[in-house]
């Protein structure tokens, strides 16, 4: 055999073992089992929330408006402005309504005047009917001189009435107009920060139909958040519940409270409905403003220090039970129940069955059909090479 032909022989019987070879790889190799994603059991706080979202309102805010009609003169606030109780904040054109107070003090003092000179009438008839009446004792006048001296006391009687009653009635009037007088100059009802104004200098207002608005005036140092809350949730909800929000602004600091209250009546938007919850919180520093989002949450629940699982590691098996696959220190993976605390959406409190520092799958093995399982017991065919 030449040289040649042994090399050509020697390439084809080394072909056909790397072909064998591979076929084997391909049929006859045992299948190994793809790695499972396994989380390490930790230590840590779990919460049960609602979850919504509201918006920051002040708590305490008053609506300033004007009780008199007129112009609008000198405006001595903006939007910003810090005021205290009882500070001026506007001043409406007051010439008519000093106008009407001049003229009902006036005609007070006119009347004051005329009662004056009623009583000096009064005094005088009372002293001729005392004179008709001693001289009647005498016999030395006539009844009806008696008797006019009498009517005359009468009269003055009733007039001094009258007009008394009509003193009191301009004294009341010129109440009134000096009140509608001192609110031409509309004063700050609470201390607080301005924070909407809905008139300008120069307008002119008309209270006869409603309170025209000038100004809102609001204590930003406590907000309450009006948070919505659906049906499905509303019933976890209880008064005095603690809750928490974070901002768009700085969604990394959590603000607390305590809820209030849950409005009995909903609201109904698109066919959901919906109920206010509200509740308050601290705004020391003026960090949080008017009409922000807040992204809620009403904690139904919590748990410290607790042994924590990823929910999607659980098989649920029963109420409070459940099944994982632990690692094993071979790699291989071992069906263990648990028992099962507090949960959510995210993690799961173990109460038994399992300690920190050990590993699980992350997820639940699949529950597989009869048909899989026979699928599963049937042997591999391997052809012969």
């Amino acid at each position: 055999m030449t040289f040649r032909r042994m090399f050509a022989v020697s390439g084809l019987i080394l072909a056909a073992s790397l072909g064998g070879y591979g076929a084997w790889l391909a049929w006859g190799a045992p299948e190994r089992a793809p790695a499972v994603p396994t989380v390490l059991v930790e230590r840590g706080e779990l919460e049960d929330t609602v979850s919504a979202t509201g918006t920051l309102q002040p708590r305490d805010f008053v609506d300033v408006g004007t009780q008199v009609s007129g112009q609008v003169r000198k405006l001595h606030v903006s939007v910003g402005s810090r005021v205290a109780k009882g500070e001026l904040l506007a001043e409406i054109d007051s010439t008519v309504y000093q106008s009407r107070v001049e003229a009902t003090r006036a005609q007070l003092r006119n009347q004051e005047a005329q009662l004056a000179d009623r009583r000096a009438q009064l005094r005088l008839a009372e002293q001729r009917q005392q004179r008709q009446l001693n001289m009647a004792r005498e016999g030395a006048t006539t009844t009806e001189a008696l008797q006019t001296a009498q009517a005359d006391l009468d009269s003055a009687k009733a007039q001094i009435d009258a007009l008394t009653a009509q003193i009191q009635q301009t004294r009341s009037t010129l109440r009134g107009d000096e009140a509608n007088l001192a609110y031409t100059r509309i004063h700050a009802p609470m201390a607080g920060t301005v924070v909407s104004e809905n008139a300008k200098e120069g307008q002119t207002l008309n209270a006869n139909q409603q309170a025209p608005i000038l100004v809102r005036i609001a204590d930003l140092s406590v907000m309450t958040v009006n948070t919505q809350v659906s049906e499905a949730d509303v019933s976890r909800l209880r008064v005095g519940m603690p809750v928490y929000f974070t901002t768009l602004g700085d969604q990394g600091k959590r603000w607390e409270g305590t809820l209030r209250q849950v409005n009995p009546t909903p609201e109904v938007l698109n066919n959901v409905v919906l109920y206010n919850a509200l509740f308050d919180v601290p705004n020391p520093d003026g960090a949080l403003m008017t009409q922000m989002t807040a992204q809620v949450f009403f904690v139904v629940a919590r748990a410290e220090d607790a042994v924590l699982v990823p929910y999607s590691a659980l098989q649920r098996s029963g109420k409070g039970r459940a099944g994982v696959r632990v690692a094993l220190a071979d790699g291989n993976l071992e069906h263990r129940e648990v028992r099962v605390g507090l949960t959510n959406r995210i993690s799961a409190q173990i109460l038994s069955g399992l300690e920190p520092g050990e590993r699980v799958a992350a997820a639940a093995e699949p529950r597989r059909s009869a048909r899989d399982a026979s699928s599963a017991r049937t042997p591999t065919f391997r052809p012969r090479i």
